[in-house]
């Protein structure tokens, strides 16, 4: 049995999933996400980001923690350089904690779990919610893509 924490980051929200199973078998899952306020100066919502991923890591001491890697839009370059300060304490979080790290880019993530690299949000949900077999919608979807991640973790775990 093997438990995989899967990470997407956000500063606004970051997703959180947690598979826990053996093989290609999820034997039990949970979600949330962590949000931090825009009146908030950037170093203090990284630290909540910090803090409440530690905490998080402390509880469930997973095996691997999968996390999204970086990217970054021409249009909006800004935003790439906020998401490599979140990915940063997250990653820090988990090096801290000794769990092993692994970082899947989002086009390989949607690929893997829809088959198609270009795929959206709420098709990545259904995805994931019809790998666990839930009926109800999956929300925030930072927290389906983050299960997504748990998934691949847990389905690469099982293929080494």
């Amino acid at each position: 049995m093997i438990k995989v924490i899967g990470i997407d980051p956000g500063l606004a929200d970051t997703g959180i999933g947690i598979v826990q199973g053996r093989g290609l078998t999820v034997n039990s899952y949970a979600y949330g996400s962590i949000s931090t306020a825009k009146t908030e100066i950037m170093a203090c919502r990284l630290e909540s980001i910090y803090n409440r991923i530690r905490q998080v890591l402390d509880e469930e001491t997973p095996d691997l923690m999968v996390v999204e890697d970086v990217f970054s839009l021409e249009k909006f370059p800004k935003s790439g350089i906020v998401l490599g300060k979140v990915c940063g304490v997250i990653l820090l979080a988990g090096t801290q904690s000794g769990v092993e790290l692994a970082e899947v880019p989002v086009r390989q993530a949607k690929q893997i779990l829809t088959g198609n690299g270009n795929a959206s949000k709420a098709q990545l949900e259904r995805a994931v919610r019809h790998t666990l077999g839930m009926a109800a919608p999956i929300r925030p979807f930072h927290a389906s893509d983050a299960l997504g991640l748990a998934l691949i973790g847990l389905f690469r775990h099982h293929a080494r």
